[in-house]
């Protein structure tokens, strides 16, 4: 995705609002990505360029030990960076900045001076709300920069070197409490970075149904088709691409909502015209789970059930190379801790982290890089009801 448009890369640091952020850059039809810190790196950025790159906030302080931070050489690629919170600490500090401890941890909303009403702050009033959730703070920030907004406990609450499109911010301009976050965030997409915006879903749509022909080939897709919306967008979406050499498995588990089998066939094989196959397999999962309490346990063995009852299934019709599945962007990140620190796993889901080492089936996911209002939008434009 990533490599056939315009994108900002979101590097991760920890922060409750990072998946925030990227919701923020997408609902300006900009499309963005959200990696750990170790996946920035110079090599990474001149394979791949982003339009900008954002480094988002965290719990972490830059002189705690093993502290995530980006190498010097990331800020001079040339490429536009914001630093948000921890985020512009960690630039400040690599760049020769000095920071330190607040005298006064500064938590909630705090009235914005704009200092310098150009870049960040074009056309921002000079005096607005902000939200601010720190403890360390820039002092003395790095020669080439200027303070261009402030606060009454924080000396830099905004930070600029516009000749190297370097810009940091110790607010949080992604939350609703503050007032001009939406402006401050376009201008650095529109203004900084020159992003034209657009992405949208129906272009998502085009794209989606090129690269999965290009991927299936001349090879059948088996799905596992739930009936949600994630598995159904998923499905129809496939359907698009590669027409009958899809083939839907509905797996009864055993623990199904009443009528839940029989609206599935309905919709999809009668109404939408495609291959489902239901497969009985609720005394195999009941086994699976029995005694079984810990949440944990339960998602790894759902998970690993399901593509054994699919690799089984797969046996049976020729020529399938893929299973495709409904992962959505939020299930690869709460799957994954942003930096081994703090930020940890939220929770593994069945279909990420859940999936057991060896497979038989390369796997296809056309819905990975996107959110769940994003996923209702691809299926309303593809006519799900």
């Amino acid at each position: 995705m990533a490599g056939t448009h315009e994108f900002i890369l979101i590097v991760d640091y920890g922060s409750q609002y990072t998946q925030l952020i990227a919701r923020r850059i997408r609902e300006r039809h900009v499309f963005c990505r959200i990696v750990p810190p170790r996946d920035l790196t110079l090599g990474g950025l001149r394979q791949h360029p982003p339009k900008g790159i954002i480094l988002s906030g965290g719990p972490a302080s830059v002189y705690q030990a093993n502290a995530p931070l980006p190498a010097t050489e990331i800020f001079e690629a040339g490429i536009p960076t914001l630093g948000i919170c921890y985020g512009m600490q960690a630039m400040a500090h690599r760049l020769g900045g000095e920071i330190a401890r607040a005298t006064k941890r500064e938590y909630g909303k705090a009235p914005l001076r704009v200092l310098t009403a150009n870049g960040l702050f074009k056309a921002v009033k000079p005096e607005s709300v902000s939200w601010m959730s720190h403890g360390d703070s820039v002092v003395t920030p790095p020669a080439g920069f200027s303070v261009s907004a402030q606060t009454d406990n924080t000396v830099s609450a905004a930070i600029a070197d516009p000749e190297r499109k370097l810009y940091g911010i110790q607010f949080h301009p992604e939350v609703a409490h503050t007032e001009e976050g939406k402006k401050i965030l376009d201008n650095f997409l529109f203004t900084v970075c020159d992003c034209r915006g657009e992405w949208t879903m129906t272009s998502f749509i085009e794209d989606a149904t090129a690269r999965i022909a290009r991927q299936v080939g001349h090879a059948q897709v088996v799905l596992g088709l739930s009936g949600g919306v994630d598995s159904s967008v998923a499905a129809v979406l496939l359907h698009r691409a590669i027409g009958d050499r899809l083939t839907c498995l509905f797996v009864d588990h055993g623990l199904l909502r009443s009528g839940e089998r029989e609206q599935v066939q309905e919709t999809f094989g009668r109404h939408l015209h495609m291959n489902v196959r239901v497969v009985d397999a609720a005394d195999r999962f009941l086994t699976r789970l029995a005694g079984i309490v810990d949440p944990e346990q339960k998602r790894k063995r759902i998970g690993e059930e399901f593509i054994r009852v699919f690799e089984r299934e797969a046996q049976t019709i020729r020529d399938v190379q893929f299973l495709g599945q409904g992962t959505l962007y939020p299930d690869v990140i709460e799957s994954q801790s942003a930096w081994g620190g703090p930020s940890a796993t939220i929770k593994t889901h069945h279909n990420v982290g859940g999936l057991p080492e060896r497979m038989h089936l390369a796997l296809i996911e056309p819905l990975r890089d996107l959110f769940k209002d994003e996923v209702r939008e691809v299926g309303g434009l593809l006519g799900l009801p």
